[in-house]
């Protein structure tokens, strides 16, 4: 079976504390230091999930020396159906105003991506735009891409050293992104 994943096995990951922890091993073990976590549990009284509860928690890293313009975010959930969650390389470009059409924008993005990150894995690319002010100017829009890596239920079952291999292996994707001329050229000059 291939290293991320696996049939179930005794070490199997079953709550959210242990996810948190391999998730922190392979993230931190290629040098991106944790600098926040948050946990919540929220309360569905309506519907199917009548009397449920989901505990999420919220992961950020960042790198020693790079770019304060890029982070790490890790969103990770539990619920009653199991443990889901991804990795995302959060990169604030510069304004609408200079990152040209959209459309294009996101194809080499998406391309980028698709070239940089474990193939195996779901790996969608997310552009926002943020408006500070509802007045303010479009072009003056701040801009962020998303490159995520989706934690996929047969990693969690495999345990915590395929978590930590995947986490590892994710952040090793967002390094060669980094590293591409293809972001450069939509970075903020620093």
């Amino acid at each position: 079976m291939s290293g991320l994943g696996g049939p179930p096995s005794e070490e199997a990951l079953l709550t959210l504390e242990p996810l948190i922890d391999a998730i922190r091993s392979g993230v931190e073990g290629a040098g991106w230091p944790l600098s926040g976590l948050q946990k919540t549990t929220s309360h569905q009284f309506e519907g199917r999930w009548q009397g449920e509860s989901t505990r999420s928690a919220y992961l950020f890293f960042h790198s020693e020396g790079g770019s304060e313009d890029a982070s790490i975010d890790v969103y990770l959930d539990e619920t009653s159906q199991g443990l889901t969650g991804n990795l995302a390389l959060v990169v604030d470009l510069v304004p609408l105003s200079e990152l040209g059409d959209p459309s294009a924008a996101l194809r080499s993005l998406g391309s980028l991506a698709a070239s940089r990150l474990p193939p195996e894995h779901a790996t969608p690319v997310t552009l926002r735009f943020r408006l500070q002010t509802g007045d303010a100017d479009p072009g003056a829009a701040e801009t962020e891409v998303r490159f995520k890596v989706r934690i996929p239920r047969r990693t969690v079952t495999a345990g915590a050293d395929a978590v930590r291999r995947l986490a590892a292996s994710a952040v090793e994707g967002f390094a060669r992104i980094l590293a591409a001329p293809e972001l450069a050229r939509y970075m903020i000059a620093e």
